[in-house]
């Protein structure tokens, strides 16, 4: 048939060679006939892309079948169009050529009529071509779909042993594969080989077929430089970049307008510090997980009737630190962003995303995290280490690992995530083994001190707490303190005063943000009864030139002993409202008191309306201070290539000897420094000549024992003490040396002399304490107002 239809393509090109010009129209005729039969065949073969030509011809054919019949069609309509070309041919030779001269027609007219005859004489050639080259196709076509189709039929589950989890996964595919849409998505039907191929190629359980077609890697070509973050000096694009919607967000957006020029100047300060230092432009996505619909979103209702601020305040000022710092941002507050921005398959999320994931750190809650955990499938895992967990009260190590915490007894809805600790960010520095974010207060100028000092009433006190829950059952205090104040208050109410109110209390309602601080600069005492813990009021009250005045919690809240702490991922003892106010601030700003004491309770309020305060704020909770932070944990932090600490040691030969310690005792042997002859890497974050060990005492943590000698604890420290030698060099006599998951080990049962090393790196905690062991601590110096840093870390 082939053969047929190409010598029907040669003679037709032959008959039309012998047409005379006055009868063109006839060539006419067959060109438009021949490019309609190429369009219209031509258009079976061809992809469907619009680029594509009618007459190119690709290996996406039909079944052989259909192919051959079309085929055998265009062969047919060649034939016929060159049996009606002959008859034309010989009915013009029957007429015209009987006319004499008229037989003489100039060249001119010749010369086009030939080139047209030409055309159509290479068209006909390229259809004899083509079939030819779709006969190949057609044949190359059902010979590799037989293959392939067996292929698939036959393909076995690989039994490599480094895959040893490839036979069970097969397993799981076969009866679960239609469970989720995205495994459709990825080109599983259903077919073993299709398993395969998806545990293979998109997920990683199984190794690659070796029939698959993989073009060989080429050498990558050398990553583009980064470019570089330049600090900003504008926050205008960060407004646009919240969004509206939400009461939330203008609550956040107000609050950055209003601090912008702390902002502005603070950012100008810490670029001058950092003299021009390199920095590249990180990539951040910035998912605040408890504003989405999904979370429930119980915080936007209530901003206008006195819920909490605190975690809004934080967020504003993290978007304001990082869009400062010259970083590319985006913010999502709904789940279908988070998606779209991750790359995430259709289905239910039990698939990788759909690409590498494009951002290099993101910014989050535990409403985040759950929320990618759910929607990331194996993704999660790899990309984990990318994450930074916005995390009010902190989460400690023994909560953090899932299996000991499950093993342990501390297993909590927020807790078991097994990241690294210092991935989790808390509000205030109340535990070294996460990393201290905060937020900022605002700062006054030397005029405004100085006005705030002269415009103080001393008999004005103003009550922390906008919610009238908070104001029950504290009648007692109440009456005593307005034996000598003038008690104000911020309580939300929408038609009736509230009724837990006393009489004598003036209410102002739910104020602004900014009123609220005029408020604050007239009064001499800021008075909490003990809830909300830890937020920001206090800080600015203190700011603004208050004494700030809280409840002694005796004994201490807890997770053990509280409702408010139960299910929290932290077994921290909480003694005050305000614990960061307590130990960090302290009197004359701060005074805690036993307020089922009332003589105590009494004579604090008339001492504290006696003694003159200043406007006072830490550095830390400056607009400089947390950029200068967040600069360093940026630049320093990595968590994708941190280094692995040792592993308990194999049993050695006499021969083989440890290598020395890095350790060496200081001059007045109480504890242990890094030694100036042992080696340092420069690229150690803290630097190494930070460290300090020392030992702690039965009944503290490693918190307590580092505070003690004017010291903070470095959890990133835990890996050079964790070795029996430096048990030695302490004079800790050790009968036996065990390695288990403990988050008090490295430590040391004295009494029996028996010595234990950690087994699990993520266990290493500065939390934690028991009257059975004396623990090894590891602690930092660190910056004037700035904890979170050592001397030499920024």
């Amino acid at each position: 048939t082939l053969r047929g239809g190409a010598g029907s393509s040669w003679r037709l090109a032959t008959a039309l060679l012998c047409f005379p010009s006055r009868r063109i129209f006839v060539l006419g005729i067959g060109f438009f006939t021949l490019c309609f039969l190429m369009t219209s065949l031509g258009g079976q073969f061809s992809a469907k892309r619009l680029g594509d030509s009618p007459f190119t011809i690709r290996t996406e054919v039909m079944g052989a079948l259909e192919s051959r019949g079309v085929l055998r069609r265009m062969s047919d309509m060649l034939e016929l169009l060159m049996k009606r070309m002959d008859i034309l041919a010989r009915l013009e030779n029957s007429t015209d050529f009987h006319k004499g001269d008229e037989a003489r027609f100039p060249l001119d007219r010749i010369q086009p009529a030939a080139g047209l005859m030409e055309r159509i004489q290479a068209i006909a050639q390229n259809v004899s071509d083509i079939a030819i080259k779709v006969d190949q196709i057609l044949r190359n076509s059902l010979l590799n779909g037989k293959v392939g189709e067996g292929r698939r039929d036959q393909c076995e589950v690989p039994r490599d042993p480094k895959y040893p989890d490839c036979a069970g996964k097969v397993e799981w595919m076969r009866a679960r594969w239609t469970s989720d849409p995205c495994y459709a998505f990825f080109g599983v039907d259903g077919t073993e080989c299709s398993f395969l191929i998806y545990l293979s190629e998109v997920e990683w359980f199984c190794p690659p077929l070796p029939w698959r077609n993989r073009t060989a890697a080429l050498p990558s070509p050398p990553p583009l430089p980064r470019v570089q973050a330049a600090f900003r000096s504008d926050l205008a694009h960060l407004l646009d970049l919240i969004g509206t919607g939400k009461e939330s967000l203008s609550f956040m957006k107000k609050r950055i307008r209003h601090l912008a020029q702390q902002w502005l100047r603070a950012a100008q300060r810490l670029e001058q510090k950092l003299k021009g230092r390199q920095r590249d432009q990180k990539h951040i996505l910035i998912h605040i997980g408890f504003l989405t619909e999904e979370s429930g979103d119980v915080f936007s209702p209530r901003v206008l009737k006195g819920g909490p601020l605190g975690e809004m305040v934080q967020w504003a000022d993290i978007l304001a630190a990082l869009f400062l710092l010259g970083h590319s941002l985006r913010v999502t507050i709904s789940l279908k962003e988070l998606q779209s921005h991750l790359g995430v398959p259709p289905g239910r999320g039990n698939c990788p995303l759909t690409s590498p994931l494009p951002f290099d750190l993101i910014y989050t809650d535990y409403h985040g995290l759950q929320q990618m955990k759910q929607h990331m499938g194996l993704s999660f895992k790899k990309y984990r280490c990318r994450v930074r967990v916005i995390d009010t009260f902190g989460t400690e190590p023994a909560y953090n690992h899932e299996e000991y915490a499950t093993l342990r007894g501390y297993r909590t809805n927020w807790g078991y995530w097994n990241l690294q600790p210092t991935q989790f960010m808390t509000m205030f520095p109340h535990t070294p083994d996460n990393s201290f974010m905060g937020f900022v207060s605002e700062e006054l100028n030397k005029t405004e001190r100085q006005l705030i000092k002269s415009n103080k009433v001393s008999s004005m006190a103003v009550v922390y707490g906008k919610e009238a829950s908070i104001w029950k059952g504290k009648e007692k205090f109440l009456a005593i303190l307005n034996k000598y104040m003038e008690i104000h208050g911020t309580v939300y109410y929408e038609t009736q005063r509230p009724p837990e109110v006393p009489a004598f209390v003036k209410n102002h309602g739910l104020l602004p943000q900014h009123e609220f601080q005029q408020l604050l600069r007239k009064a001499k005492l800021f008075i909490g009864f003990g809830f909300p813990y830890e937020g920001p009021a206090p800080l600015e009250a203190i700011a603004n030139g208050c004494v700030f005045l809280q409840a002694r919690f005796n004994p201490p809240h807890s997770s053990l002993n509280h409702e408010f702490f139960r299910g929290k991922p932290t077994s921290r003892e909480v003694s005050s409202q305000h614990p960061y106010a307590e130990d960090f601030i302290g009197k004359p700003h701060v005074w805690t008191v036993d307020y089922n004491n009332s003589e105590e309770f009494e004579a604090a309020i008339k001492t504290i309306m006696r003694t003159q305060v200043d406007p006072y704020l830490p550095y830390e909770y400056t607009c400089e201070g947390m950029l200068e932070r967040i600069h360093a944990y940026i630049q320093h932090q990595d968590f994708c290539t941190t280094s692995s600490p040792p592993l308990p040691p194999k049993a050695k030969s006499p021969a083989m000897q440890s290598p020395p310690s890095p350790l060496a005792l200081s001059p007045n042997a109480t504890h242990l420094v890094w030694s100036p002859s042992a080696s340092r890497d420069p690229r150690a974050w803290p630097p190494l000549d930070s460290l300090q060990v020392w030992v702690s005492e039965t009944r503290h943590a490693c918190t307590e024992t580092c505070q003690q000698h004017g010291l903070v604890c470095e959890p990133t420290f835990f890996r050079f003490l964790n070795k029996k030698e430096v048990f030695l060099q302490l004079s800790i006599t050790c009968d036996s040396t065990e390695y288990e998951m403990n988050h008090l080990y490295p430590a040391v049962a004295e009494n029996v002399h028996e010595c234990y090393l950690q087994k699990e790196p993520l266990l290493f905690s500065c939390a934690g304490y028991n009257t059975k062991y004396r623990r090894l601590c590891p602690c930092r110096d660190y910056r004037q107002g700035q904890v979170a840093l050592c001397r030499d870390c920024l």
